[in-house]
């Protein structure tokens, strides 16, 4: 009898268990539709239920303040890594996305800067196709 195999990644600690829809400022040429994210040409962002996201990167605290802000950031990314949304026209105002969430959900301005800030300095490859989570297998 042949055993049977799962496939996996790593490297997510949140899982939406209600989906979501928010107005972002990116609108591509063409609507965007993969499995878990959708993203309309008018700009409306729709995160299905189950969508998992790794929360806020980096040397942070996951505040309630900045987990909505974390879920669209990381949804804009993956469809630049994997579904063809245009890194070089879109990243800027992908970042400025995160800012705007964050701050309409109370972050303070500061905090919201050094949060923009840091996915200006660092966030580059997390974009790039380059970056996609392996796929894992077991046993």
């Amino acid at each position: 009898m042949a055993r049977d195999e799962i496939r996996y990644r790593s490297g997510y600690k949140y899982q939406l268990s209600v989906g979501c829809k928010v107005k972002v400022c990116i609108t591509p040429a063409e609507p965007i539709n993969t499995e878990f994210i959708k993203l309309g040409t008018d700009g409306t962002l729709v995160i299905k239920r189950g969508y998992a996201w790794d929360g806020p990167s980096g040397p942070t605290i996951d505040t309630r303040n900045f987990m909505r802000g974390s879920l669209v950031h990381d949804a804009l990314y993956q469809l630049m890594r994997d579904a063809g949304l245009s890194k070089e026209q879109w990243r800027d105002e992908a970042d400025l996305e995160l800012k705007r969430v964050c701050r309409a959900d109370g972050m303070s301005r500061i905090r919201a800067w050094w949060v923009h800030r840091g996915v200006r300095i660092g966030g580059d490859p997390s974009a790039s196709p380059e970056s996609r989570k392996p796929i894992w297998s077991a046993p």
